[in-house]
C-alpha cells in the first residue's frame, strides 16, 4: 500500500522546504505545517497516509502530537524526527504509537528508506486485514447448511446485506437459527474484528434490562455501587443482536429507537450522553405486524428494526437439509465428547425424515447427541433416537423386487422409479412440488406415475 499523502510538522522552515522538494520530486502530495496544533488542524481538515513531524517544536511538542493522533487520525502513519540531545524523547514517541524515526540531520536516502518500510508494512497489515475478513466470511457462509431453495434465498441475501451497516429483522420459529444468521453477518461485515454481543431480551427482569442495554451510573439505584458500562458501550464498533426483540418493555423501546436514530446511549442516572457506532440485529419468534396492530410493539420502532427482513423456515419446510445438517451435528458432538464418529442407519434416517421437527434444528441436534451418546453398534439405529421419533411412521416398505430370474430392465425400472417417488415423498411430507424437484421431474410428470404405481392409495 503506497503512501500517497504526507504531512510535514517542523518549526525550522529550511527542513519543511527540503522535505516538500525531496517528497514532491518522488511524487507524494506534500502539505507541511509549523506547529503541532496545526498539524492536527490540517488532519482534522483532510485525510494524510503519513506524518512526518520533529519531537522539538513550539506549544504542543512531537510527543503529544504523536499522542493526538492517536485519538484523532489512528489510521496515520507517524514518523518523527529527532535532533542529537533528543533520542529519548523520539523513542517516548515511539511507545506513544510513532512508526519510526529519523535522526537529524538526515540523508535524502534515510527519509525515502523509512517511508518505503512504512509502506510495505501498511501493504502487509492490509492485506492481513483481508485474508482475515474472507476467512471470517467463509467461515460465517459455511457454518449455514443451505441445501434448500428456501435457505439458498436467506444465504444469498445474508451475503448481500453483510457489508452493510443497515439493520435487519431475523423471525423464525424458535431453534430455526436466528443467531446462527446473526454471526453470520457479523463475522462477513467489515466489523467482524470487533465485538459481537447478544443479549435475549426476553430472559433479562423487566427492571434490569435497561441498565443491562445502556448502563447505569454510579447511585443510578440500590446496589449500584459503581458504574457500569452497557451492552451498547461493550458491543461499539461491532454488532448487538437483540434476540426475542418483541420481548423488550414498551417503555424501553422509546428508549431503543432513540440509541438507533441519534447513535447515543445514556446510562440509567446520568445526565450525559455517550457516542456509540453499533450495528443492531433483531430477532424474534413472533410475528411483529401482529404485535403492533395489538398495541404491543411501537410501529415507528418496527419500521426501524424492520429495514431488511430475514425469515427463516422451519425445518419442516426444507427437510432435504436433515440429513446434512446431522452429518454435521454427528460430527461436532463426537468431537467435543471424544466419542468415535457413527453414520446414521437408513432406518434411523428415515425415521428423522417422517418427524415434523417442532423444536426445529435445535430439537435436531438435541436428538443426535443423545443418539450417539446412547448408541452401541458401530451405526445409530432408531433404538437411540428419542422416544417420539422411534413412534414417528415408518415409511412404507420397499415394492416387490422382480421375481428371480426376470431380467426385464423395464420392470425393474418400475420398482425403482415407485421406490424413489415414496422416498421423495417421504423427505418432503408428501409435497409433491417439492418432491418432484428432488426426483428431477415435472410436477405434472410425478402426478402421472403417481397414478400410474398407486402410491398412497
Amino acid at each position: 500500500m503506497a503512501l500517497r499523502s504526507i504531512l510535514i510538522a517542523d518549526d525550522e522552515e529550511p527542513i519543511r522546504h527540503v522535505l516538500a522538494v525531496l517528497l514532491s520530486e518522488q511524487g507524494y502530495f506534500v502539505r507541511t505545517v509549523k506547529d503541532g496544533d496545526e498539524a492536527l488542524r490540517e488532519l482534522a481538515a483532510r485525510d494524510y497516509d503519513a506524518l512526518v513531524t520533529d519531537v522539538r517544536m513550539p506549544g504542543m511538542d512531537g510527543l503529544s502530537l504523536v499522542r493526538a493522533v492517536q485519538q484523532q487520525a489512528a489510521e496515520t502513519t507517524v514518523i518523527v524526527m529527532s535532533a542529537y540531545g533528543s533520542h529519548d524523547l523520539a523513542l517516548e514517541a515511539m511507545k506513544a504509537g510513532a512508526y519510526d524515526y529519523l535522526g537529524k540531520p538526515f540523508r535524502p536516502d534515510e527519509v525515502l528508506l523509512v517511508l518505503r518500510k512504512a509502506e510495505e508494512r501498511e501493504r502487509l497489515r492490509a492485506e492481513n486485514r483481508r485474508l482475515r475478513r474472507e476467512i471470517r466470511a467463509s467461515r460465517g457462509a459455511d457454518a449455514i447448511v443451505a441445501e434448500s431453495p428456501a435457505m439458498k434465498d436467506v444465504l444469498r441475501l445474508v451475503q448481500k446485506v453483510a457489508p452493510a451497516k443497515t439493520t435487519v429483522l431475523i423471525a423464525g420459529e424458535s431453534g430455526t437459527g436466528k443467531e446462527l444468521i446473526a454471526r453470520a453477518l457479523h463475522e462477513m461485515s467489515p466489523r467482524a474484528e470487533r465485538p459481537f454481543v447478544a443479549v435475549n431480551c426476553g430472559a433479562i427482569p423487566e427492571q434490569l434490562i435497561e441498565s443491562e442495554l445502556f448502563g447505569h451510573a454510579k447511585g443510578a439505584f440500590t446496589g449500584a455501587s459503581g458504574a457500569k458500562r452497557g451492552l451498547f458501550e461493550e458491543a461499539d464498533g461491532g454488532t448487538l443482536l437483540l434476540d426475542e426483540i418483541g420481548d423488550l418493555p414498551l417503555h424501553l423501546q422509546v428508549s431503543l429507537l432513540r440509541v438507533l436514530q441519534e447513535g447515543e446511549v445514556r446510562r440509567v442516572g446520568d445526565a450525559r450522553t455517550i457516542r456509540v457506532d453499533v450495528r443492531v440485529l433483531a430477532a424474534t419468534h413472533r410475528d411483529l405486524a401482529q404485535a403492533v396492530a395489538a398495541g404491543r410493539f411501537r410501529e415507528d420502532l418496527f419500521y426501524r428494526l424492520n429495514v431488511v427482513a430475514l425469515r427463516l423456515p422451519a425445518l419442516r419446510e426444507r427437510p432435504e437439509e436433515i440429513e446434512p445438517l446431522a452429518r454435521r451435528f454427528l460430527v461436532r458432538h463426537a468431537v467435543r465428547l471424544g466419542l468415535p464418529e457413527k453414520p446414521l442407519s437408513a432406518e434411523a434416517l428415515r425415521r428423522l425424515g417422517a418427524w415434523r421437527w417442532p423444536g426445529n434444528v435445535r430439537e435436531l441436534e438435541n436428538a443426535l447427541e443423545r443418539a450417539l451418546v446412547l448408541s452401541e453398534g458401530p451405526e445409530i439405529d432408531p433404538d437411540a433416537l428419542p422416544e417420539e421419533l422411534r413412534a414417528a411412521a415408518a415409511p412404507s416398505g420397499p415394492p416387490p423386487a422382480p421375481a428371480e430370474g426376470d431380467l426385464s430392465i423395464k420392470k425393474a425400472q418400475r420398482v425403482l422409479e415407485a421406490d424413489l417417488i415414496r422416498r421423495a415423498l417421504l423427505r418432503t411430507q408428501g409435497n409433491r412440488t417439492r418432491a418432484a424437484e428432488l426426483l428431477e421431474l415435472s410436477p405434472r410428470a410425478l402426478l402421472y406415475k403417481i397414478r400410474e404405481y398407486g402410491i398412497g392409495e
